[in-house]
C-alpha cells in the first residue's frame, strides 16, 4: 500500500481499508507514522483537514417550533373555527371552554414529546476526553479530539479508547466491548490479522473507540477518527433512522381526518337547512351549527387517552419498565415480534458451571447464578461430593487456582473478579467447600497470573506435611498440550488421550458453554517460588473439562412462553457466539428445529430474501448494528409491530427504528436509553411481558372511551339535528352541550382509564397493525347505543313540551339529565367491551366507575337545583316524576346493550364455529 505523503488527501476518507485485515505495519505505512508518532506540524495538519476526533451535534426543532406542531390537527383546528365564532357573537363562556380544552391538548402533547436526538448526545458523552499519545517522539497527554490518523495511542486498564485503533503491542489486552459487539465478558486482544469479513466481535487487532479497558496494556495506530469510527457510524446510521409513528397515533389521525369531515358536512348542513328552510335566525343557526361541532367533536378524548396511558406508565413502574414516552404504553399492547438481547436480558449474566467432564464420566450441576444452591448427578442420580475423591479433586482445584470473591450481600450473592473464576467458587461452595477452611489447608504459595500469552493460570500450593501441589486452569488446548496423564478415579491415573479430550471438548461446546480445563502435579516440597519453566515443563494430570454458560433466566422461560401463547414471536438476536446462542434459544423455546443464523450469512441477502429469514428463524448470533437494524426493517416490512431490546451502542439504531425500544436500565449505556421508549429497571425480559399486557389493558380503555364519548356525543348532535329538522326549539344549547361533554368526560370516561385488565388479555394474538380504530364491532356499537340515547333525550323533550306543555328551561332540563342518566348507566356496560358484566360480579369489581357516578350524581342535582346554575346554563328544578323517567330509561339502556352483547356473541359464535364463551 502506498504511503500517504499528503496527509490532507482525501483518498483515505472515501476508501478505508479493512485494518483488522492487516498487519500493523501496512497502517503505518498507510498514515506515514512510526512509533515515536507524529510531529506537532504533521498533527497539526491533519487536524485541520480531518477535522476534530468528535461527532457532529444533531440539528433540534426549536421550543416554539415544537410547541406549535401541536397545533397541527384537524379537530383542532374545527374546535378554533368554533372558538372563533362564539366570541364574534359574545358567547365568551363558550369560547373560554373551547380555548382551554385545546391550550390543555397541547401542553400534555409538548410535556409528553420524545426528544431521541438525546441519543446523539450520549454517544458524544462516550467518547473519552484525554488520550495519552507519542508525539515527536515523547509522550503527551492531549485532549481526545485533538487525535489524528497516524497517531500513536497508549492504552492501559480503566482507560475509555479514544478512537479506532490498530493495535501493534498489547501485553494481557482486554477490552469490554460489550456496548459495541454485546460480547457478554471481556475480549482479550492481540496483533494478528483476521479475514476480511471478520465480525466485530471477532477483530482481536483492532481497539474500538468507546470501548473500556477491563486488563492489561497496549498500543495502537490511530486508523479512524471522529465519524469515521465504528461509534461515529452508528451514530450516523442513528440519525438517518427514522422513527415511527404509534399504531394509535396513526389510527387516531386517520379517525381525526373521517370525523373532521363527518362534522363539518353536518354541521353546513344543518346551518344550511335552518337557515334557508326553517328560516331561522342567521346568529341562532351559527351557534346551533357550532353546538353541533362542539357536541360531536370529543374533545376529552385526548386527555383521557393521556390519562389512561399515564396510569398505564405508573403501573409498568410497579413491574420494573419505565416508558420514557407515552404513546408507547398503547403500542406495547399491538407488539407482534419481540427481538431482544441474550446478555442479562434473557440470561442471569451470571457465569455458571453446569457439566464436569473426567476421562470416564460426565457430571452434570444444576442451579444458576452464582448462589451456591444446586445438585450434582450423573446418569439421573444425584451425587454425593463428599462420596466422590475425584469430584472433589476438581472442585478443590478451581476454588484455589482462582482470583474471583463471592460473598452474600443484603440477600443476594456479589462476585467480584472474572465471571468464569466466580462460578468455579460456586461450584465448590455447591458441595460444601468453603475457601478460608481449604486455603488454610493448602496456602496459597505463589501464583502465575493468567495471561493472553500463555493462556493458563497456575498456583502453588504446600499442605501442614511436607507436600505441594501445582493446580493449574485454563484454555483447554494449552493445558491439554502440559498433561500426559488424566485422572480415572480417585487414585487411578493412565495416558493422556487427547482423541478422547478433544471429542468431550467438542460435545460441550456444542451445548454454547464455554470450556476450562484443570490439572494437576505434585512439586518439589521444599520449593517456594513458581517459575515458568516450572509449568512448561509439564507432566500434569488432567483432571476435567468444566462447561460453563450464562444461563437463561427461570423467569424468561416463563415469559417467552407467555408471549407466544399471546401470539408473539419471540427472537433473540446478539452478538455472542453462533453456539452459545443456539443452546440458550432452545432453553428459552426459542429457534424452531434449533434453527440460528450467524450475522455474517445475512449480508448476502437482499431485503426481500432477509424478510423471509427472519420471519422463520428465531436466534442470531454474532449480529452487527447493521443486521439488527435490517431485521428490525424486515420484520416491520411484513406489517409486524416490532419491541426491540438493547444496551449498548450498537443497538441505539434498531432501538430507534423499533416500534418500540426497550432499554436495559441496570447494564444499558445512556445512547441505548436516549433511543428507546421503555427502560427496564431490572433488565429482564419478564418485564416486557408484564408490560405487553399493560399496554393490551390500555388500548381496551381507551377504546372504551371512545364507544362511551362517540354514542353519546352522536346522541347530541342527532337530538340537536331532529329539532332543527322538525322546526322545534333547540333541546339542548350551545353551553348546556359544554356542561354535559364536560361532566361526563371528567367523571364517566376518566373512569375507564382505571379499568382493570379484561379476562383472557394475554390468550388473544395482538391486533393487525392496519386494523382500524373503529372496527366492525365499534361501528355496530357506536349508532346502536347512540340512537338510544337520542330516542330517551329526544323522546322525553318531545314529550315535555308536547304532552305535558312545560316551559322550555324544564324540558331542557329533564332532557339533559335524560342524556347523563343513560351515559351513567352505560358506562356499567362497559366494564366488559364483549362479555355480560354480572356473572362473576364484575359489575362490582370497578371502584372508579362507581365514584365516578357518585360524583356525577352530585354535579347534575347542581345543575338542576343550584340557582347559581339555573343562571349560567338556563335550567330549573324538576319533580321526582320526571326523575323516576330519567332512571327508568337509564336502566333501560343497561339492560338492552346487555342483551345485544349475548345476541352479538351469539352471531360471532355462529360464524367461528366456536361456543358463545370462547368469543
Amino acid at each position: 500500500m502506498a504511503e500517504v505523503s499528503d496527509p490532507q488527501s482525501p483518498r483515505a476518507d472515501r476508501d478505508v481499508p479493512a485494518w483488522h485485515s492487516q498487519n500493523a505495519d501496512a497502517a503505518f505505512e498507510h498514515w506515514g507514522t512510526s512509533r515515536e508518532g507524529l510531529t506537532a506540524e504533521q498533527a497539526e495538519e491533519r487536524l485541520a483537514h480531518y477535522g476534530p476526533n468528535q461527532l457532529r451535534p444533531p440539528e433540534r426543532a426549536g421550543v416554539l417550533r415544537r410547541f406549535l406542531r401541536h397545533f397541527h390537527n384537524v379537530l383542532i383546528y374545527i374546535l378554533l373555527v368554533a372558538a372563533l365564532g362564539t366570541a364574534l357573537l359574545g358567547h365568551w363562556v363558550d369560547t373560554g371552554v373551547i380555548l382551554a380544552v385545546v391550550l390543555i391538548n397541547t401542553l400534555i402533547g409538548f410535556v409528553q414529546e420524545g426528544k431521541a436526538e438525546k441519543a446523539l448526545d450520549a454517544i458524544r458523552r462516550m467518547l473519552s476526553p484525554r488520550a495519552l499519545v507519542a508525539r515527536g517522539g515523547e509522550r503527551r497527554e492531549i485532549p481526545a479530539e485533538q487525535l489524528v490518523p497516524g497517531d500513536i495511542v497508549y492504552l492501559q486498564a480503566g482507560d475509555r479508547v479514544p478512537a479506532d485503533l490498530r493495535l501493534f503491542e498489547t501485553k494481557n489486552l482486554r477490552l469490554e466491548e460489550a456496548a459495541l459487539t454485546g460480547e457478554s465478558v471481556a475480549v482479550e486482544k492481540d496483533t494478528a490479522a483476521v479475514e476480511p469479513e471478520a465480525g466485530l466481535g471477532d477483530r482481536r487487532g483492532m481497539a474500538f473507540s468507546g470501548t473500556l479497558v477491563a486488563f492489561g496494556r497496549g498500543m495502537g495506530v490511530v486508523v479512524a477518527s471522529g465519524e469515521h469510527t465504528e461509534i461515529g457510524r452508528i451514530s450516523t446510521m442513528l440519525g438517518e433512522v427514522e422513527g415511527l409513528e404509534t399504531p394509535l397515533v396513526r389510527q387516531m389521525e386517520q379517525f381525526g381526518h373521517w370525523l373532521a369531515a363527518v362534522i363539518v358536512v353536518l354541521a353546513l348542513a344543518t346551518f344550511a337547512f335552518g337557515y334557508w328552510v326553517r328560516s331561522y335566525p342567521l346568529d341562532e343557526m351559527f351557534l346551533a351549527a357550532a353546538s353541533l361541532a362542539v357536541s360531536t367533536i370529543p374533545e376529552g378524548l385526548p386527555a383521557i387517552m393521556t390519562i389512561a396511558l399515564a396510569i398505564g406508565v405508573q403501573k409498568m413502574a410497579r413491574c420494573n419498565a419505565i416508558i420514557r414516552r407515552l404513546p408507547a404504553v398503547e403500542t406495547l399492547g399491538s407488539v407482534s415480534t419481540i427481538c431482544s438481547d441474550k446478555t442479562g436480558t434473557l440470561t442471569r449474566n451470571e457465569m455458571t458451571a453446569q457439566t464436569l467432564r473426567t476421562a470416564t464420566r460426565e457430571i452434570l450441576v444444576s442451579g444458576v447464578g452464582y448462589a451456591p444452591q444446586g445438585q450434582f448427578s450423573e446418569d439421573e442420580r444425584d451425587i454425593d461430593p463428599d462420596d466422590d475423591p475425584l469430584l472433589n479433586q476438581v472442585l478443590r482445584a478451581g476454588l484455589l487456582c482462582n482470583d474471583a470473591r463471592l460473598y452474600e450481600k443484603d440477600g443476594d450473592w456479589v462476585m467480584e473478579g472474572d465471571p468464569t473464576e466466580g462460578a468455579l467458587i460456586t461450584l465448590a461452595r455447591k458441595a460444601g467447600l468453603d475457601l478460608h477452611l481449604e486455603g488454610e489447608r493448602l496456602p496459597r504459595t505463589d501464583v502465575i497470573p493468567f495471561e493472553s500469552d500463555h493462556r493458563y493460570m497456575a498456583t502453588l500450593h504446600h499442605d501442614h506435611e511436607g507436600h505441594a501441589w501445582i493446580f493449574l486452569k485454563g484454555a483447554p488446548e494449552r493445558v491439554l498440550e502440559l498433561c500426559s496423564e488424566q485422572q480415572v478415579d480417585g487414585e487411578t491415573r493412565e495416558a493422556l488421550d487427547p482423541d478422547h479430550w478433544h471429542a468431550a471438548m467438542e460435545a460441550v461446546a456444542a451445548r454454547g458453554q464455554r470450556l476450562l480445563a484443570v490439572a494437576v502435579r505434585e512439586a518439589e516440597a521444599d520449593g517456594g517460588e513458581l517459575r515458568f519453566d516450572d509449568v512448561e515443563a509439564g507432566g500434569f494430570t488432567l483432571l476435567a473439562l468444566v462447561g460453563i454458560i450464562d444461563p437463561p433466566r427461570e423467569e424468561a422461560i416463563r415469559a417467552v412462553a407467555d408471549c407466544r401463547a399471546a401470539g408473539i414471536d419471540v427472537k433473540m438476536i446478539t452478538g455472542d457466539h453462533l453456539a452459545t446462542a443456539r443452546a440458550i434459544g432452545e432453553q428459552l423455546g426459542l429457534g424452531r428445529d434449533a434453527e440460528a443464523r450467524a450475522g455474517h450469512e445475512l449480508d448476502a441477502l437482499d431485503d426481500a430474501a432477509l424478510a423471509e429469514i427472519a420471519e422463520r428463524t428465531d436466534v442470531f448470533a454474532r449480529t452487527s448494528p447493521e443486521h439488527k437494524l435490517r431485521l428490525v426493517k424486515a420484520l416491520q416490512t411484513g406489517g409486524r409491530i416490532v419491541a426491540m431490546t438493547g444496551d449498548g451502542v450498537n443497538d441505539a439504531p434498531a432501538l430507534k427504528r423499533a416500534d418500540v425500544g426497550v432499554a436495559m436500565g441496570g447494564k444499558g449505556t445512556e445512547a441505548a436509553k436516549e433511543a428507546s421508549e421503555m427502560v427496564l429497571a431490572d433488565d429482564n425480559f419478564a418485564s416486557i411481558a408484564h408490560a405487553v399486557e399493560e399496554g393490551r389493558t390500555v388500548y381496551d380503555n381507551i377504546r372504551k372511551a371512545i364507544l362511551h364519548m362517540l354514542p353519546t356525543n352522536a346522541g347530541q348532535s342527532l337530538t340537536i339535528m331532529m329539532a332543527i329538522l322538525m322546526g322545534l326549539a333547540l333541546p339542548l344549547t350551545p353551553v348546556q352541550v359544554l356542561w354535559v361533554n364536560m361532566v361526563t368526560s371528567v367523571t364517566l370516561a376518566m373512569a375507564l382509564a382505571f379499568e382493570r385488565a379484561e379476562p383472557g388479555v394475554m390468550q388473544r394474538p395482538p391486533r393487525a397493525p392496519n386494523a382500524p380504530l373503529l372496527s366492525g364491532f365499534l361501528l355496530w356499537r357506536i349508532p346502536f347505543v347512540a340512537l338510544l340515547l337520542w330516542a330517551g333525550t329526544f323522546g322525553h323533550f318531545v314529550y315535555m313540551e308536547s304532552l305535558a306543555g312545560v316551559a322550555d328551561e324544564v324540558a331542557r332540563t329533564v332532557a339533559i339529565n335524560t342524556l347523563v342518566a343513560g351515559q351513567a348507566f352505560y358506562l356499567l356496560n362497559l366494564r366488559l367491551i364483549h362479555q355480560p358484566v354480572l356473572p362473576g360480579g364484575e359489575l362490582f369489581r370497578s371502584r372508579a366507575m362507581w365514584l365516578a357516578i357518585g360524583v356525577l350524581v352530585v354535579l347534575q342535582l347542581a345543575f338542576t337545583y343550584v340557582p347559581l346554575m339555573h343562571t349560567l346554563f338556563g335550567t330549573t328544578a324538576i319533580g321526582a316524576d320526571d326523575w323516576a323517567r330519567i332512571l327508568a330509561f337509564g336502566l333501560a339502556v343497561f339492560v338492552i346493550v346487555e342483551l345485544e352483547k349475548l345476541v352479538v356473541r351469539q352471531v360471532i359464535a355462529r360464524r367461528r364455529g366456536v361456543a358463545p364463551q370462547a368469543v
